[in-house]
């Protein structure tokens, strides 16, 4: 009998460690932290599993190109939200709360914002005229991205320039 109950016991505890997800803000917190200590920015990109320009912006982020550029300026993470009624289970608990106080539960996917080393916002997906960029393609969108990322970097005018051709590749 104590060796089911002591496996039943083990199963509950994988089952719960498998299924148990990090807040948001535990996530935001870390990443603040990180920021903090390798004096950096934190770029924080709202997503879901079915949105095809979110999958795009991760990829021309992490490409061999824009990572070695992005990663030294940006602690970078990836919050969960919006997702259909079969992957609710992907969705970061505590996600849709912060995509709220920045504004951006109406504005598509993906959204993102730039905040500081102490949690304050910086600068956000909108363009100036409220429209959300999400993933920046056209030339002016991608024009306006790397503008916010030179507010909010020390990225270089050719560093931008080698961003915006990836961004605007087809």
């Amino acid at each position: 009998m104590k060796i089911k109950a002591f496996l039943f016991f083990l199963l509950t505890i994988t089952t719960f460690q498998i299924h148990a997800q990090e807040q948001a803000s535990d996530i935001l917190n870390n990443a603040i932290a990180i920021a903090k200590k390798e004096n950096k920015n934190v770029f924080v990109k709202f997503s879901a599993s079915w949105c095809s320009w979110c999958k795009k912006m991760d990829l021309q982020m992490k490409s061999d190109i824009c990572a070695p550029l992005l990663d030294p300026q940006y602690t970078s993470v990836t919050l969960i939200v919006n997702e259909s009624k079969k992957n609710k289970q992907l969705e970061t608990p505590g996600a849709l709360e912060i995509l709220k106080k920045y504004k951006g539960e109406r504005a598509g996917l993906p959204f993102w914002v730039i905040i500081d080393q102490n949690g304050k916002l910086l600068e956000d997906s909108f363009d100036p005229t409220g429209q959300n960029l999400g993933c920046p393609a056209s030339k002016e969108e991608v024009r306006h991205f790397t503008q916010i990322l030179k507010k909010t970097s020390s990225l270089t005018d050719e560093q931008l320039t080698t961003i915006a051709k990836v961004f605007t590749a087809k």
